[in-house]
């Protein structure tokens, strides 16, 4: 995994950093304790003389094996985290046990921490979960198996979709990836040992893009995932016909950023979950076409290169299939699979509409199994206009925060969430902002191939 660290922690560095914003220092005096959990994980509480008895447990995300791991109580520390302390809030979080797809450990680390967190300040008013992408997915896991700690949650970029759908659409594009770019490449799409398996795909990927063919392929093998074409949050959206600028968008968050997951750090889930959870049997990659955002840029990259498509979905569909392991399904469904019961909690997530990581697509997986559950009331989604994963600014997150805590003091929605309200709101924080508010009206495209407890 040479350069892993270059090119996945830029993408994912923190919004208030990547966006310029000076630091803060909270006004308020704040008291923090550290310590260690039962299990090792360490722990971080911080509680401002100002305390408003609201306390925000933050989950944070995904942290590469063998990288630093310290307790984490707020995403960006470094604007909004004394921001918010200055307002009274109290901070919480966790480091989890160990790195990694670490739901196991996240949830009862987080538990652990939260009563540590009570047994320091006494009960709060209210408790809000928090976090950023596999944080996300730890915040909505938070309030699905522990809803009666929690009054509200704000999952921002999160997996909602659920590890079994996410980890299968991974596998989806390395499919296509194999099949089509290097068929007899010794790349590992699963069951993944070999540690230079990211190499090998990088350099399968790298040579694709230099050709007209190659960059068709790539592009269908976005499209089965659904890829945006936008990636760098400093240029302009590619416009719905520049089919070269998404495919060379798609290519970079292939190849930068979600090529290590499928690549490499699937072999530290595989490890966890004792073999492999994703499978594709039975997919039908015609259809997912079909269906997905990105159809016409490859219907037109591959007129342009002069390839058949209907050949390449052929070689697509007599290609030998991927069947999971049984076991390892069940693990994932358990860290974790939603079954759309938020509780009785308002829950409302964000997320950048050009996010090719974790793709909005799976705020509409989240939505219809809440759907499913009859809970969907309770359920509020705010887009942002921007390229990037959780590339929010510290304005945008806060007032995503003051809309939740606005529906738990009114009991209603009552228009909170709407762009433009949350864009005023965000306006109205000045030196939060270092680009203007970006919310928007936006529906999610919906995800090709959900997998939930409602319907499994």
């Amino acid at each position: 995994m040479v350069g892993l660290g270059k090119r996945f922690f830029v993408a994912l560095v923190g919004s208030a950093l990547a966006l310029g914003l000076a630091p803060l220092t909270a006004a308020a005096a704040t008291v923090t304790y550290s310590g260690t959990l039962a299990d090792g994980a360490t722990y971080k509480i911080e509680v401002p003389s100002n305390w408003n008895h609201t306390l925000l447990l933050y989950s944070h995300g995904y942290v590469v094996p063998g990288r630093p791991n310290p307790a984490q109580d707020v995403g960006d520390p470094v604007v909004t985290g004394p921001f918010l302390l200055s307002q009274g809030y109290a901070l919480a979080g966790s480091s989890y046990a160990h790195t990694g797809w670490a739901l196991q450990e996240a949830i009862p680390d987080q538990i652990a921490t939260l009563d540590i967190a009570e047994s320091i300040v006494g009960t709060p008013t209210r408790t809000i979960a928090w976090g950023h992408s596999l944080g996300g997915i730890i915040t909505a896991g938070l309030l699905q198996t522990h809803a009666n700690r929690f009054d509200a949650a704000l999952p921002m970029c999160g997996v909602v979709a659920g590890g079994v759908a996410v980890w299968n659409e991974g596998l989806d594009a390395e499919f296509v990836i194999k099949q089509l770019l290097a068929p007899t490449s010794t790349v590992q799409l699963v069951h993944i040992t070999n540690p230079n398996n990211l190499t090998l795909a990088e350099g399968i990927l790298s040579a694709a893009q230099s050709t007209p063919q190659g960059q068709a392929r790539i592009a269908l093998a976005a499209a089965v995932g659904d890829l945006p074409g936008w990636f760098d949050k400093a240029s302009a959206e590619p416009s719905s016909t520049d089919f070269t600028s998404q495919e060379a968008n798609q290519f970079n968050w292939l190849s930068q950023v979600d090529g290590p997951f499928v690549f490499a750090f699937r072999g530290e889930l595989e490890a966890r979950a004792g073999g492999n959870p994703s499978w594709n049997t039975g997919v039908n990659y015609a259809k997912q076409l079909a269906n997905s955002i990105d159809n016409a840029e490859v219907q037109a990259l591959y007129q342009q290169a002069g390839l058949s498509l209907d050949a390449d979905l052929a070689t697509l569909a007599s290609a030998s299939r991927i069947s999971a392991d049984p076991a390892a399904v069940s693990y994932l469904t358990d860290h974790i699979v939603f079954n759309g019961n938020l509780g009785g909690k308002p829950v409302l997530t964000i997320h950048t509409t050009g996010d090719g990581l974790v793709l909005n697509s799976d705020e509409q997986a989240y939505r219809s199994v809440a759907q499913d559950a009859k809970d969907s009331q309770l359920l509020r989604q705010a887009f942002v206009h921007r390229a990037g994963h959780c590339t929010f600014t510290p304005a945008e997150t806060v007032a995503a925060l003051k809309a939740l805590e606005a529906r738990l003091n009114t009991g209603r929605w009552a228009g909170a969430t709407d762009p433009g309200a949350l864009n005023a709101a965000a306006a109205g924080l000045g030196p939060l902002n270092s680009v203007a508010p970006s919310y928007l009206e936006f529906e999610p495209a919906p995800f090709l191939r959900p997998f939930d407890l409602g319907s499994h």
